[in-house]
Formats: C-alpha cells, structure tokens, sequence
C-alpha cells in the first residue's frame, strides 16, 4: 500500500488544492490513481452530506461556482458513475496528469510509485465565449 498526496495545480503551476490517496501497488496505472482520487473524493463528500462537492470533475446535476460544484440537494454520490466521468474526462483532455512534472500519455501508462513521486492534476477552463 502506497499512500500519496495529489496536488491540483492551475495552469500557471499555483497549488489550489490536494487530495491523500492509497494505491495499492508500487507499480500502477494513470487508471488506478485516478480510480482512487475519486473514490476518495467521494467518500469524503458522502460521509459530510454537504451542498457543495470539491472534486476533480462535475458531479451530474451540480453548477459549478467559487465554492466548488453545488448540488441541488444533499445526495450521495455515486462512486461508480463518478469514476466514468472522471476517466472520461481525461480522454477528452479537460485535464491533464502530471507525474514527476511529466505529463501521462494515457489511462493504461505504468507509474512506478515511490517516495518522492510527484503527482499534480492540472485542470483546463474553457475560455468564455469561445
């Protein structure tokens, strides 16, 4: 078990947020570390029941504002669904993972994990009226 800290990044490199996760294998995929920033996302959310959800994606039915995505009402979220679109969101590029400042290729690329490894998620906003 190997447990990491993810820090969000903006595109000018300023830390704007961090996540601890638990990978469980030294060696392990773009796929599994983003697999396991949501589950950890989530279950932080689900145990507060807050109205305001601060993750890496859009929950569906959530605005987005200063604050973080609001939901409508205080609701679960589905861990599973949640997953797909985070995962599908990387494959579309609206944000990038950084490792060791190297930007991964795709969800099946191999990290080998250790001490020191650096891993940053770099969030993309869509330009206004563009």
């Amino acid at each position: 078990m190997q447990k990491l800290t993810i820090y969000d990044r903006t595109f000018f490199g300023e830390q704007v947020g961090e996540v601890q996760i638990i990978v469980g294998n030294k060696v392990t995929t773009v796929r599994e570390i983003i697999n396991a920033r949501v589950e950890a996302e989530v279950s932080s959310y689900n145990q507060r029941q807050a109205h305001y959800f601060q993750g890496l994606v859009q929950p569906t039915g959530a605005e987005q504002t200063l604050n973080g995505f609001r939901l409508k009402r205080c609701q679960k979220i589905d861990p599973e669904q949640h997953t797909y679109l985070a995962l599908d969101s990387f494959l579309k590029n609206q944000y990038f993972v950084l490792i060791d400042d190297v930007q991964a290729e795709s969800l099946d690329q191999e990290v080998t994990l250790h001490s020191e490894t650096k891993i940053s998620f770099l969030k993309l906003t869509p330009l206004v009226g563009g």
